[in-house]
């Protein structure tokens, strides 16, 4: 299992330098984030190849893991291209004092650490392949309560998710909806569908990871996933950019629940 575990890091790194390179070349490290959902599907598509043998979990696992990836990335590509590099790229480049610092510092902070963290938040994906636990008196060819659980966690995370970002998209479409806050559909009961999405997806996926052998190890990646996308560089860093943007978004955060979704209050 570590061989495996390990031989897929090396391959996530050395796509990263490639994108990396890229990335210098276009003057545009915004591609990073393009590839955030097949990177966290490439070890686990990576896993299922190296293994001799693939039980049901395994499978389930690498399928549920690469339609998630393939949909984000495909998404996050048809809204990014185009737009430039992202406001938090610019910023990035602006207190670098210049492209030769930026593209070092893009190397370190931005491309390996996502690299890394990718890495992290796909262990499920990859540690659920192996074996079954001991724990749970089922055949290895079947699932058992906690994978159905997950697969139907999974399924609502993505549908939310999906419907999220294609109102989301709509919206943004519209001419006259130029400089207007999006608070319809599940918008109007989260302000971040994609960001709970996420959250449950990766919830899902580790549920049925914790059927397999050393399933256990894989609980602390959810919770990485869901603090940075509560505290750090999702739903915190996009609510002050939000705030600056829009007057009424104060008003919006005191009437929709900024995570999980609620009905709002009037």
């Amino acid at each position: 299992m570590l061989q495996i575990i390990a031989i897929n890091f090396g391959i996530s790194l050395a796509a990263f330098i490639v994108l990396w390179a890229i990335s210098v070349k276009i003057r545009n490290a915004s591609i990073v984030d393009i590839f955030w959902g097949p990177a966290c599907a490439l070890p686990a598509l990576m896993t299922w190849l190296q293994l001799g043998h693939h039980s049901l979990r395994a499978t389930l696992l690498t399928a549920l893991v690469l339609l998630w990836g393939m949909r984000l990335g495909l998404y996050l590509f048809s809204r990014n291209i185009g737009h430039g590099e992202d406001f938090r790229y610019v910023r990035m480049r602006e207190k670098a004092g210049g492209d030769k610092v930026f593209v070092m510092r893009s190397l370190t902070h931005v491309f390996i650490l996502q690299c890394v963290i990718s890495f992290f938040v796909s262990l499920p994906v990859q540690i659920g392949q192996f074996g079954v636990s001991p724990w749970f008196l089922f055949p290895e060819g079947e699932l058992g309560v906690l994978a159905y659980a997950g697969i139907a966690i999974f399924a609502i995370g993505l549908i939310f998710e999906g419907i999220g970002d294609f109102q989301l998209q709509q919206f943004k479409k519209d001419p006259a909806n130029k400089g207007k806050l999006m608070d319809r559909g599940l918008w109007g009961w989260t302000r971040h569908p994609n960001y709970f999405g996420d959250a449950a997806v990766w919830t899902g996926l580790t549920l049925i990871a914790l059927e397999s052998q050393w399933g256990f190890l894989t609980i602390l990646s959810p919770a990485l996933m869901i603090y940075f996308l509560y505290h750090t560089s999702g739903k915190a860093l996009l609510e002050r950019s939000m705030s600056r943007r829009y007057p009424e978004y104060e008003t919006y955060k005191k009437r929709v629940s900024g995570f999980f979704p609620l009905p709002p209050s009037r």
